[in-house]
């Protein structure tokens, strides 16, 4: 019997849990965060292309510039404010800004291997990226992202 009880409040706390952590985050930016935050995504999402184009054909140094371009792109962290930092911190959880600063880190990781013309990898963490991006949009975007139910 205890573990029947035990096991229901673990399965109620693992709802409760992903119920929580699917909270779409964009209803709660201020105006100018989600403009920011939109024009960010929109230049990583442009550099990533190139990356990609890039990569397979054997143009390290382009992956090396863009993916530092992407580790360097803290538009967010350029533009905000005192109380546009208080209105961000207040706005996305823990969660949120961890999976920001490890792709910004795996940015830095790409422009390393690009610079060192490691193809593999590049190949590499250009998957770990996109695999951050496809779990952040689902996790924190998913109103705009329906179609991204689950994270990886």
């Amino acid at each position: 019997m205890k573990h029947k009880l035990f096991a229901a409040i673990l399965i109620s706390l693992a709802v409760a849990t992903v119920a929580l952590a699917a909270e779409p985050v964009t209803p709660k930016l201020t105006d100018k965060l989600s403009r920011l935050l939109q024009q960010e995504m929109r230049s990583i999402q442009a550099a990533m292309g190139t990356i990609h184009t890039a990569m397979v054909t054997g143009e390290h140094e382009a992956v090396a510039r863009n993916a530092q371009q992407i580790h360097d792109s803290f538009i967010l962290k350029q533009s905000m404010t005192e109380q546009d930092r208080k209105d961000l911190m207040a706005a996305v959880p823990n969660g949120f800004i961890k999976l920001d600063k490890e792709f910004h880190k795996l940015a830095a990781e790409l422009a390393e291997a690009g610079k060192m013309k490691n193809t593999e990898k590049q190949s590499q963490l250009y998957s770990e990226m996109s695999r951050a991006c496809i779990a952040c949009h689902g996790e924190y975007v998913s109103d705009r992202f329906p179609g991204l139910n689950s994270t990886l």
